[in-house]
């Protein structure tokens, strides 16, 4: 089974590292996660990131002087069709502060999976396996997964 037919219906929130994958060409990732991107771009699909990820993305372009790189990822982020940016709120900040209190999460792992629930997300994409099981978000890591 595929990433996308994994995902299940609905919005599906994004770790930062997938927007990398897709904008930088990734070699094994890449094609794992470029259906996701395309069933977004035809309005099939809600992708759901904070906006954590756009600072994350945005600096190593930013420290190698590499306007263009910087440039499609914040169009990627900001405007793209079926990409959703969300920002943080008080209340986030709170459920966060929960979620790392309950499971020793780092904060903008917190702040990144917090956000996803809020935009009604029950699966959110990583690779990272140091995240720990929320209740009513299944985590899904690119790793476990093969071209399709």
């Amino acid at each position: 089974m595929g990433l996308r037919a994994a995902a299940g219906r609905g919005p599906v929130g994004l770790d930062t590292a997938v927007f990398i994958y897709f904008i930088e060409e990734h070699h094994r990732f890449l094609p794992i996660v470029r259906p996701l991107f395309e069933e977004a771009d035809r309005g099939r699909r809600q992708l759901v990131t904070s906006v954590l990820t756009l600072m994350e993305v945005l600096v190593a372009p930013y420290r190698a002087g590499d306007r263009a790189l910087a440039r499609r990822y914040d169009v990627l982020l900001t405007r793209s069709r079926g990409v959703r940016l969300v920002d943080f709120t008080r209340e986030h900040f709170r459920a966060a502060a929960q979620l790392r209190a309950v499971t020793a999460v780092k904060t903008p792992d917190a702040l990144q999976l917090v956000s996803a629930m809020a935009a009604g997300c029950t699966t959110f994409v990583t690779n990272d396996r140091r995240l720990p099981p929320v209740t009513g978000l299944r985590v899904l890591l690119l790793d476990d997964f093969d071209e399709p």
